[in-house]
């Protein structure tokens, strides 16, 4: 009996996708924002200004509103706690708005697609290099 061929491997876009890395960052301003209090390029450029006073059971944590990577690698334990505090203060609104940006990005992508089509087709592609709206 004859072996049986294996399929080509397909691969994936060789493009960037300008409006694909827009929607990403409104997600991950989401999540920022309601876990942070910050926005992503603040939560990673930020200096800390967090501070743990007291002792056990009664520990003082200040400026645990704003929270960025600094804080999260000096101090995890008041950072984690500022972010579940954050969490439980925003997580309906942030619920919303992750609907509200994926509902958005899907309406505008099908009403935008001529439009968005002719641009890549006529001015992204001619030049090579490698975007697409």
């Amino acid at each position: 009996m004859a072996r049986r061929r294996k399929s080509k491997r397909r691969r994936g876009p060789k493009q960037f996708s300008v409006i694909n890395a827009i929607e990403a960052y409104a997600y991950a301003n989401l999540l920022t924002e309601g876990l942070a209090g910050t926005s992503p390029v603040g939560f990673i450029t930020g200096t800390s200004d967090i501070s743990v006073t007291g002792q056990g059971t009664s520990l003082v944590i200040a400026g645990a509103d704003q929270l960025n990577l600094a804080e999260m690698i000096t101090h995890p334990g008041a950072a984690f706690t500022g972010m579940q505090t954050n969490f439980m203060a925003n997580y309906q609104n942030m619920a919303v708005q992750a609907i509200g940006i994926g509902v958005g990005f899907k309406v505008a992508k099908k009403l935008l697609r001529r439009p968005i089509s002719n641009v890549n087709r006529n001015i992204m592609k001619p030049l090579g290099i490698g975007i697409k709206l």
